[in-house]
């Protein structure tokens, strides 16, 4: 293995070292529980609220807006769920898209099968929810919208604004899933029409186990966890004052590279690699909107081949990617998301996302260009779907 290229940044991002440095005094010295009240206690709950506070400037909320979470998956879920229960006197009905993570659509189905009205918005062949059908399907009772920030699979970038102006228009509650978007996207909650947005630290950089949810003040939700009442009363459970400690410094440093405008170069590699797939390799679709679209994200469907087989072979070169999700890549089923957009079965086996890093170089992307065109020569060679050669 000549170079090791990881290129897997929207499955989860190394932990940044100031990070770690940040988080280690709260696994020893600094172990209190911030809910004593004795000295070690106070250190951490002082900790717990300065973390609060960085996660709330980096999307310009109020610090009292923000409730901690085991992860982005418990965001979602706190945020449906607890919108579905303290609202079903007003209405049983939900909207989402067909695109969303698991977390939200598995989340939607449940309360389907709990008495909810469940509707899956269809999207463009880009991953985009169009603005007439979203508006079409509120109702009278519909209670909450639920749409991504941006799409973990395939990079597009949601009109969310334009989403959340429609939500409000109508007196309806707007979710959206922003793990993929938070530290990699300016966000301002204070300008954007969102009601609950869902954050993941190990996305930017942080831990994992550790996620968030903005609840815009005055907007009411049902717990999902009861017991000692931390954040709010809303998800009780000792704080994981390290985690979070990682979370708060990850959002410090994300903000930075934002204001720095550092995705620039994310985008400028980005766009040469997308470039040079497709000037060097025969029938391959850029899957996802090709300028909306995450700084960091590229994924391609290659025909005649199998997503599988090019992750094994990249990472035999010292290259990390993924086939679709990180979280449903064990799956024989093609993705969810591709089908979605418009894919054939066959098409959307071949799929290949390569989600670049803050330190991703041009010579990684060079590595990669050279490679990726044997490896797909090679394996359409053999292949039994069609092309040969």
């Amino acid at each position: 293995m000549s170079r090791s290229v990881y290129l897997d940044h929207s499955a989860t991002t190394p932990v940044d070292h100031d990070v770690l440095e940040a988080m280690m005094p709260y696994f020893t010295s600094d172990f209190g529980n911030p809910n004593s009240l004795h000295a070690w206690g106070r250190k951490a709950r002082k900790a717990l609220d300065e973390a609060r506070n960085q996660v709330a400037q980096l999307i310009n909320a109020d610090p009292t807006e923000v409730i901690f979470t085991g992860g982005g998956s418990e965001a979602d879920n706190l945020a449906i769920k607890g919108i579905a229960y303290a609202r079903k006197d007003r209405g049983h009905h939900i909207i989402t898209s067909a695109i969303e993570h698991h977390a939200v659509l598995d989340a939607c189905k449940w309360l389907g099968k709990e008495g909810f009205d469940i509707t899956i918005l269809p999207v463009d062949k880009y991953g985009m929810v169009r603005l007439d059908e979203l508006e079409r399907a509120i109702r009278p009772d519909t209670i909450l919208v639920t749409i991504q920030f941006a799409n973990n699979e395939i990079g597009t970038i949601e009109p969310i604004e334009q989403i959340g102006s429609i939500c409000r228009k109508q007196g309806v509650l707007f979710h959206t899933d922003a793990v993929q978007a938070t530290g990699h996207l300016p966000i301002d909650v204070k300008k954007l029409p969102i009601d609950l947005m869902t954050m993941a630290a190990h996305k930017m950089y942080g831990p994992k186990g550790v996620g968030a949810l903005y609840v815009k003040k005055g907007v009411k939700i049902a717990p999902l966890i009861h017991g000692g009442g931390q954040e709010r009363g809303l998800r009780s459970g000792t704080e994981n004052t390290a985690g979070i400690v990682g979370f708060g410094k990850a959002a410090v440093l994300a903000a930075k590279r934002l204001a720095n405008n550092e995705n620039e170069n994310e985008k400028r590699l980005r766009d040469r690699l997308i470039d040079g797939i497709l000037e060097r390799i025969d029938d391959v679709i850029l899957t996802g909107h090709r300028t909306e679209r995450l700084p960091f994200h590229t994924s391609f469907c290659f025909h005649y081949i199998e997503g599988e087989s090019m992750l094994l072979r990249l990472d035999a070169l010292g290259i990390g990617a993924s086939s679709g999700s990180a979280c449903t890549s064990g799956s024989l089923e093609p993705s969810h998301v591709l089908l979605a957009i418009g894919l054939p079965h066959e098409i959307a086996h071949g799929s290949l996302r390569l989600t670049l890093g803050k330190d991703t170089s041009d010579e990684d992307i060079d590595y990669v260009l050279e490679n990726l065109p044997k490896v797909v020569e090679s394996l359409r060679a053999m292949s039994p779907l069609g092309k040969r050669g």
